[in-house]
């Protein structure tokens, strides 16, 4: 059995002390075969390039793509192009406007009375300033929740242009532009002289 043991011990090969002396030896042998390219190396060719020879950048981009190269360090930067080398971005071109324009025509408008249709019948309690009367005029109307006919009068100041109209009158009065701080209707006709 001594025998056997000492065979033994013969034929297995001595093993390294640590495991990071046999990843120093297969990086070794490894990095003859990989020569990297040095960085600064990189930068200087693409640089010499565009200095001696500017392309446009048309060129560059239809370019046949290289091989990736290995790296051992961080991608190196792209020289920017000049402004006049860049690829210009081109708006699309829109046909102008035909020889002759239609000239704008506003149409008339239609003829009406003035004023809108509201209106209201009063009677006439004061015509005492220039052109304008106080028109009283009587709202009868129910209360919608006890259903109870509420009487209510409301005073307008209307325009008289002519003063035709008198204290008692029953007149038509039509809502018109403001005429002033309290005018806001016209006289439209006397329905009824007071006697």
């Amino acid at each position: 059995m001594a025998e056997n043991e000492s065979t033994d011990e013969t034929e297995v090969p001595a093993e390294p002390e640590s495991g990071e002396e046999a990843v120093t030896e297969v990086a070794a042998e490894a990095e003859p075969a990989e020569q990297p390219v040095a960085p600064d190396a990189a930068a200087e060719e693409p640089a010499a390039e565009s200095e001696a020879e500017p392309e446009p950048a048309v060129e560059t981009a239809s370019a046949e793509p290289q091989a990736p190269v290995p790296q051992s360090g961080p991608k190196p930067k792209r020289k920017r192009l000049p402004r006049r080398h860049r690829p210009q971005k081109t708006r699309p071109q829109r046909p102008g406007p035909s020889g002759t324009r239609t000239p704008i025509v506003r149409e008339p408008k239609p003829e009406r009375e003035r004023g809108r249709s509201q209106e209201r019948r009063g009677v006439v309690v004061s015509n005492a300033m220039d052109k304008t009367i106080v028109v009283k005029v009587d709202l009868i109307k129910s209360h919608p929740k006890y259903k109870k006919v509420v009487r209510r009068s409301v005073k307008f100041h209307a325009h008289d242009e002519q003063n035709a109209a008198n204290v008692g009158d029953v007149v038509r009065i039509v809502e018109t532009r403001p005429l002033s701080a309290t005018k806001r209707w016209r006289l439209a006709e006397i329905v009824e002289v007071a006697k």
